[in-house]
């Protein structure tokens, strides 16, 4: 795990996490957090506490970042019909990588290299005192809340899974 925290992603997270005085550290876990669950087995923790990042592309062909609980998936249909958009695109590996400056995988809530045109925080993280996010690596997490997400982000509270 030796220079994961060196590695330009991580290094460009932790300076967001720093410029937003949010309260976490970032922490390196020996193995993935590529998914939800092994995250949450690494830090023994409930699934819905991780705040996953999940990129969409809207019809204007700008990102959607919608950070959503662990527990549940995002609902395409629920969320389009709520944005007033015909649908949401699939984000494939370079388009993630392009717009937000991480890897699927380890794409952090903040430090994007192109800001989101819209950010939905996933209201179920708010029954959580503490949830992690990736922080620009697969084995690199940090801890945050619902709501220093919506303050540091900008983004907006929403129903966006099952």
């Amino acid at each position: 795990m030796d220079g994961i925290l060196e590695k330009a992603a991580v290094k460009r997270a932790a300076e967001a996490i720093k410029r937003n005085e949010m309260s976490g550290e970032i922490k390196v876990l020996s193995d993935s957090a590529r998914t939800a669950q092994d995250a949450a087995t690494a830090l023994g923790i409930q699934v819905g506490q991780i705040a996953s990042s999940i990129v969409f592309k809207l019809p204007s062909g700008n990102p959607l970042l919608i950070v959503t609980s662990g527990r549940h998936r995002v609902n395409t249909d629920l969320v389009s019909r709520d944005l007033g958009v015909e649908g949401l695109g699939r984000a494939d590996a370079d388009y993630v990588k392009n717009v937000s400056g991480y890897s699927v995988g380890g794409v952090a809530p903040v430090g994007w290299l192109n800001a989101p045109e819209i950010i939905l925080i996933d209201r179920a993280l708010g029954e959580y005192e503490e949830v992690w996010a990736a922080a620009g690596h697969p084995h690199t997490v940090f801890p945050t809340s619902f709501d220093e997400l919506l303050r540091v982000t900008g983004g907006t509270d929403a129903v966006v899974g099952d």
